[in-house]
């Protein structure tokens, strides 16, 4: 099972603590300032759903022991959060 954990939560692309690289501090202040508004657009559960799995480095199935919900759960909103992301940047 912890082989099985390991794989699903290297799909779940978290950054493992390493932050990208950005060409200058201007570029990167307002890069973070747009993905905090983008980020603020959420539900409040959605927000928690997102940052434990990609800031925290938890897995959808820690996540939903956390939150008493099942990890489809989990998934389902993680998804939702990450297309309603995409439309707000898109528009």
């Amino acid at each position: 099972m912890q082989y099985r954990a390991k794989i699903i939560k290297k799909r779940e692309c978290s950054f493992y603590g390493i932050e990208p690289a950005a060409p200058n501090f201007t570029y990167s202040t307002e890069n973070k300032i747009v993905v905090q508004q983008l980020i603020n657009t959420l539900p409040p559960y959605g927000k928690i759903i997102l940052y434990k799995l990609y800031i925290q480095d938890q897995t959808e199935s820690e996540v939903a022991r956390q939150l008493q919900m099942s990890q489809q759960a989990v998934n389902k909103w993680k998804r939702k959060m990450i297309q309603k992301l995409s439309q707000t940047a898109n528009s």
